[in-house]
C-alpha cells in the first residue's frame, strides 16, 4: 500500500469516527498533494451526489483551503453567504446541499498534511461538542500518519544496513540495534496488517544471521529483550513498549527462563547468539 493509499484509509476511518460521534450527514476530506499547497477531496461518507468527489481545493481559497492557509478549524454556518471565505466551490457544495460547513486540517509536525470537514444541510451553529470531535477525529489521524512515516524512514535506515556482525563497527552495529528496537516497538501500534508485516521483515534483516536455537520467545518477550540490548532500563522499556512496569519485568523473567538466563545481561547475549536479536 502507498503512503498516499495508507493515507486515505486513515482519513476514511476518521470520517466514519466523526459521523458517529456527532450525528453529522456528511463528511469528506483528502489529503495535501505532494509538493502542492493543495487538498483532494477523495474520502466521502453520507455524500449524496459525486460533486466532490476528486475536487481540488487550493490553500486559502473556500473553508478548507483557509483552513489549510491558517492551520486552524475553520467553520461557517451558512457557507453560500458566508464572508470570510472565498467561494470558488459554491457550485459543488451548493449541488450536495451543504450549508453549515466546518474544516479540520490534519497537522503534522508543524505541516497542513490534509483537511477534515463535516457538514449539514441546514444553516445552523454547528457547536463546541462536533468541533471537540473533529479535531479530535484529526488528532487520530495525525497520530497514524506520524506513525508511518516513523516506520518507512526505519524501514529505509534497515533497508540500506549491513546486517553483518563483522562488517559493522561497534558503533554503527548499536546504531543497528537502536533501529531494530524502535522498529520492534512501533509494531504492535500499526494497524495496517501489510505495513506492520514490512516492518517485523525489516527487524529480521537487523539480525545478523538465522536463529541456531531451540529456543522460541514470543513477540512481546522479543520486544523487552531488544529495548533492553539498546540500553533501556525496565521503565524505558516500559515507556516505550506502553507496557506497565510489572508486565515488562513478568516478560522479562519469562524470556530469562527460556534462554537459561539468571541476569538480564546474559538474557541479552544469549538471544544474540541464537541469533534472536543484532
Amino acid at each position: 500500500m502507498t503512503a498516499d493509499a495508507a493515507g486515505a484509509v486513515e482519513i476514511r476511518n476518521a470520517l466514519v469516527r466523526l459521523r458517529r460521534a456527532t450525528g453529522l450527514p456528511v463528511a469528506f476530506g483528502g489529503l495535501v498533494e505532494p509538493g502542492r499547497r493543495r487538498v483532494r477531496i477523495s474520502e466521502l461518507s453520507g455524500n449524496s451526489t459525486a460533486a466532490l468527489s476528486g475536487l481540488p481545493v487550493t490553500s486559502g481559497n473556500g473553508l478548507g483551503g483557509r483552513a489549510v492557509a491558517l492551520a486552524r478549524p475553520c467553520a461557517v454556518t451558512d457557507y453560500s453567504s458566508a464572508k470570510q471565505i472565498s467561494h470558488e466551490y459554491d457550485i459543488p457544495v451548493a449541488a450536495e446541499g451543504l450549508r453549515s460547513v466546518l474544516a479540520v486540517p490534519v497537522v503534522v509536525r508543524r505541516r497542513v498534511r490534509g483537511v477534515l470537514y463535516g457538514a449539514l444541510r441546514t444553516a445552523e451553529p454547528l457547536g463546541d461538542r462536533t468541533l471537540g470531535a473533529a479535531m479530535e477525529a484529526a488528532r487520530d489521524v495525525e497520530q497514524a500518519l506520524v506513525v508511518r512515516d516513523e516506520v518507512r524512514g526505519l524501514l529505509a535506515a534497515a533497508a540500506g544496513s549491513q546486517p553483518v556482525r563483522e562488517q559493522a563497527p561497534g558503533a554503527v552495529w548499536e546504531q543497528v540495534r537502536e533501529a531494530h528496537a524502535a522498529l520492534r516497538a512501533l509494531a504492535p501500534r500499526i494497524a495496517d496488517p501489510a505495513l506492520r508485516a514490512d516492518l517485523l521483515d525489516a527487524c529480521r534483516l537487523l539480525t545478523p544471521e538465522p536463529a541456531r536455537s531451540e529456543v522460541r520467545l514470543a513477540p512481546r518477550e522479543l520486544d523487552v529483550l531488544t529495548c533492553l540490548a539498546a540500553g533501556a532500563t525496565n521503565a524505558g522499556a516500559s515507556e516505550r513498549l506502553g507496557l506497565r512496569p510489572e508486565t515488562v519485568k513478568s516478560y522479562l523473567r519469562s524470556a530469562m527462563r527460556k534462554l537459561g538466563a539468571h541476569t538480564r545481561g546474559e538474557a541479552v547475549a544469549v538471544a544474540r547468539r541464537a541469533g534472536l536479536l543484532p
